[in-house]
């Protein structure tokens, strides 16, 4: 079954920086724009930054942009959220799945990472 894995999260004061890994069991990332994804409870969930399946594209959330990088290494299957100058409104759990396409179904879902940045 395939399975999206994030890990990387933490707690960290504002002003600090954390590194988002995405990877996936039994499925490739290899062709697929991949994006990360952020939710707080009560709130929809929300794209912070997408990249093109050859790294050639990014886009960015307005609220991240300067601060946040997505990278990839698809040999490697994992897909990296790059984290600096954090906010207390950067708190949410962080997702990863496909972007700029269908909405990615939901049971594709993985538990996501939990960041959370203190004042």
């Amino acid at each position: 079954q395939v399975q999206l894995v994030e890990s990387g999260g933490g707690l960290v004061q504002a002003g600090g920086s954390l590194r988002l890994s995405c990877s996936a069991s039994g499925r490739t990332f290899t062709g697929r724009d991949m994006g990360w994804y952020r939710q707080v409870p009560g709130k929809e969930r929300e794209v912070v930054a997408a990249i093109s399946w050859n790294s050639f594209s990014t886009t960015y959330a307005d609220s991240v942009k300067g601060r946040f990088t997505i990278s990839r290494d698809n040999p490697k299957n994992t897909v990296y959220l790059q984290m600096n100058s954090l906010k207390p409104e950067d708190t949410a759990i962080y997702y990863c799945n496909t972007a700029w396409g269908p909405p990615p179904p939901l049971n594709s879902w993985g538990q996501g990472t939990q960041v959370t940045v203190s004042l």
